[in-house]
């Protein structure tokens, strides 16, 4: 049983950052490739950025590309998400996930453990 808690998240002005970060614990976190979702209010929950389980291999949703950036140390049992260029419209719990099967195509159906979620609040 793998736990994974995020920190990091909180109330940012638009146009500013945010490094949110995700602990893993319990199991081996290596054989785990990591992703950061979001979830908004009435809305679906978003997959946002997938990290391979080595670190080589990123992919990115259209609406954070560019502005997001994924990583891990494994060394750390830990995945980040660097977040810059905030927009009012990122506004969201964000969560982080481990799948043990799934890279490229990991999803909310596939995915093995989930975080409890951090907010993040990106004000205008």
């Amino acid at each position: 049983q793998v736990q994974l808690v995020e920190s990091g998240g909180g109330l940012v002005q638009a146009g500013g950052s945010l490094r949110l970060s995700c602990a893993a614990s319990g199991g081996t976190f290596n054989i785990y490739a990591m992703g950061w979702f979001r979830q908004a209010p009435g809305k679906e929950r978003e997959r946002l950025a997938v990290i391979s389980r080595n670190g080589g291999i990123t992919y990115y949703a259209d609406t954070v590309k560019g502005r997001f950036t994924i990583s891990r140390d494994n060394a750390k049992n830990t995945v980040y998400l660097q977040m810059n260029s905030l927009k009012p419209e990122d506004t969201a719990v964000y969560y982080c996930a481990a799948d043990s099967a799934r890279t490229q195509s990991m999803s909310i159906r596939s995915v093995d453990y989930w975080g409890q979620g951090t907010q993040v609040t990106v004000s205008s």
